[in-house]
């Protein structure tokens, strides 16, 4: 038998006893931006793959050094800008733990119900799009149907689109616009009134469900030697979230709406479930603080904070349960205005490299659908 020999190659086919080494990327239309993947097949299976990151890098980290505390928000805000809202939320958390900082309870409920409306937005975009990559072009129109009537009630009371910038510390920048509380409930009752088209045209499609039954089945082995987490961890049986098991905002109140939602087989299929069945919860959460809010006396959303904002020496660590899975920030401070640290512990991060677990000895024809799968943004890989 003849040494295997290893041949990089753009186009074609190798010798007999050749392993094919095969770049996707960085520029490919299945990415969701710039990753590259390094697969090194033989003939249709892949052998070993290799993600590989920095593409999109920015520096965000030593960014946040370089930034006083308010400042920090806006660099927060760009990581994962499917869910810029949540990114924020767990830095000015970090910092008011930090000050021992009570933020009032307007402020509180209305974090909570902005947050799971970004988390619907999220999750709308990869409803839309995963199918897209398999061959479907219906679902990503309703999908951005129903994304621009939410968008619109975020852009409403926070003047942005992407980048929100609404929360601030000690609170969120002002308080709800006139009417805006009914006009989200309006929003919501719109969306969740078409949620049913992911039901019938996406999941009962026998295309969609032969592309991804039993593709790309990761172990809670895998889960958990990754730190992969969020939706994609859920799908395969891991039941960790942190908004009912380490309550934070307004959740610990919600415990009788919060449904956690789980799978067992881990696969593309899975995935795809855990990330409808949570956006619906997160339609009846949203509702949930509506009516709590409209419970609320009038009172401030914020606190009064001094010109130039410190925080005293120490550290801490918050982290959140984001839509793509934990989000955490670790704050160090020297008693400064600005961080002396500040870690990112992104969730597509830690997601990502379960690729190297999923995609071995699997097909070349089903790379995409795994890799859609994950539901990664690739600045929250690379920040």
């Amino acid at each position: 038998m003849t040494e295997t020999t290893r041949t990089t190659v753009g186009i074609g086919g190798a010798a007999e006893s050749t392993d094919m080494v095969l770049n996707i990327g960085p520029q490919h239309p299945s990415t969701h931006g710039v990753l590259r993947l390094r697969l090194v097949l033989d003939g249709e299976v892949i052998q070993h793959a290799e993600p590989v990151i920095g593409y999109m890098h920015r520096g965000a980290e030593k960014l946040f050094e370089a930034r006083d505390y308010r400042q920090i928000v806006m660099l927060a805000n760009r990581h994962d800008w499917l869910s810029a809202f949540s990114n924020e939320l767990g830095v000015v958390m970090a910092v008011e733990r930090m000050l021992g900082m009570e933020v009032p309870e307007r402020a509180v409920w209305t974090r909570t119900l902005l947050a799971e409306l970004n988390r619907v937005l999220n999750h709308l975009m990869f409803l839309g799009s995963y199918p897209l990559e398999l061959g479907g072009i219906t679902p990503v129109f309703y999908a951005f149907t129903e994304r621009e009537k939410l968008q619109a009630v975020m852009e409403e009371i926070s003047g942005g689109r992407m980048h929100y910038m609404f929360n601030r510390v000690g609170g969120l920048k002002e308080d709800l616009p006139a009417g805006w509380p009914g006009r989200v409930r309006q929003a919501i009752a719109d969306v969740r009134s078409r949620m049913d088209v992911y039901d019938r045209l996406v999941l009962g499609n026998e295309i969609f469900r032969g592309r991804t039954r039993g593709v790309g089945a990761l172990s809670r082995e895998a889960v958990h030697a990754y730190g992969v987490s969020g939706p994609i961890a859920r799908a395969s049986g891991v039941d960790f979230d942190l908004r009912r098991d380490e309550p934070y905002l307004a959740y610990g109140e919600l415990a009788d709406v919060l449904t956690v939602v789980t799978r067992e087989d881990g696969d593309c299929l899975a995935r795809f479930e855990c990330l409808l069945e949570q956006t619906h919860n997160a339609l009846a959460l949203a509702d949930a603080c509506l009516d709590r809010l409209a419970e609320l006396p009038p009172g401030p959303v914020n606190q009064r904070l001094p010109k130039v904002l410190k925080a005293p020496e120490g550290h801490t660590y918050a982290w959140t349960e984001n839509p793509l899975g934990v989000n955490g920030y670790y704050l160090v401070s020297k008693g400064e205005k600005t961080p002396y640290r500040l870690k990112l512990r992104s969730a597509s991060f830690n997601n990502i490299q379960a690729l190297t677990e999923l995609l071995p000895g699997t097909q070349v024809a089903d790379m995409v659908a795994i890799l859609g799968s994950l539901f990664f943004v690739v600045g929250d890989i690379d920040k």
